[in-house]
């Protein structure tokens, strides 16, 4: 039976340091996990004989290949903002900002989405250009804004662009001042 898209997928390291795919029963490899975390699939890693939690080590480990790779995301600054973070006790505050930075990213991206099914959706050849669109920005998002895009269930709007920029431009301003903030506390 196989698992959908929302359920998480179990790999369990060997002794050998080998990942084993519990779904297809196959091993994989941190280039196989990162395209299933692309394609929007939860994973979990554990370790076959102690049964601890090794998921956060192998994503740290994969976004360091990324980027000693040159697809460079995280800038320097923000690096060493990170590395800043462990050592003044910021810790507890950084994990719920980053996650919401990222969830203001998605939901930017979502409303970016809507605005132009709203405003061009009458448009001949708009359906083929949005598809082009959102696998752009999914590609560029590495996966990171994976099932967030509108729904597809066909409803098209006129909404107030306005509105809608108003509010992008509220995230923006959102964003900028917790990097502010983030910013300062690394000081």
């Amino acid at each position: 039976m196989a698992k959908t898209e929302g359920e998480t997928l179990l790999i369990k390291r060997y002794a050998s340091r080998r990942l084993y795919n519990t779904e297809t029963s196959d091993y994989v490899t941190l280039d196989d996990i990162s395209g299933f975390i692309r394609a929007g699939r939860e994973v979990q890693i554990v370790d076959l004989k102690s049964g601890d939690d090794l998921t956060r080590q192998y994503l740290l480990q994969i976004i360091a290949e990324h980027e000693s790779r040159g697809d460079t995301v995280l800038p320097t600054n923000v690096l060493t903002d990170l590395v800043r973070s462990y050592t003044e006790g910021a810790q507890s505050m950084v994990p719920d900002f980053l996650s919401a930075s990222f969830d203001m990213l998605r939901d930017g991206q979502t409303k970016m989405m809507e605005s132009m099914s709203g405003s061009m959706g009458g448009m001949p050849g708009f359906d083929q250009i949005k598809q082009q669109q959102e696998a752009f920005v999914k590609t560029m998002m590495g996966g990171w804004a994976a099932g967030s895009g509108p729904a597809p269930d066909g409803s098209e709007g006129n909404p107030d662009k306005a509105a809608d920029s108003s509010e992008l431009e509220q995230i923006k301003k959102q964003l900028a001042e917790m990097q502010a903030a983030l910013s300062k506390i690394g000081k």
